[in-house]
């Protein structure tokens, strides 16, 4: 039988290219994607600029988010595309829980 819903996180690097402003109209953009989308939004945990591993985009830091929340198996396919197409969104990872 399949799943109807699954828990997954989110992480999701944005660019610090962009004011601060813009950065928290784009967390609350896809934390209000979730919630129309997605079943149920658990948590948005907001981990604040963070020096990254290695240079994206000639970039050191990003502002880090991570989203948890209960989906059908089909939404993340599509939460992945639209973060992946989002200009300031880095980098992006989606993941069962």
């Amino acid at each position: 039988m399949a799943k109807l819903s699954e828990t997954y996180e989110a992480m999701v690097v944005f660019s610090l290219k962009k004011d601060e402003e813009e950065i928290k109209a784009l967390v609350e953009k896809f934390k209000k994607v979730i919630e129309k989308h997605g079943t149920q939004l658990d948590e948005v945990d907001e981990w604040g600029k963070r020096k990254l591993a290695y240079p994206i985009n000639y970039e050191t830091e990003g502002y880090y988010v991570l989203y948890s929340f209960t989906a059908a198996p089909d939404f993340p396919a599509e939460l992945n595309r639209r973060l992946n197409i989002t200009d300031g969104v880095l980098r992006a990872l989606v993941t069962t829980k």
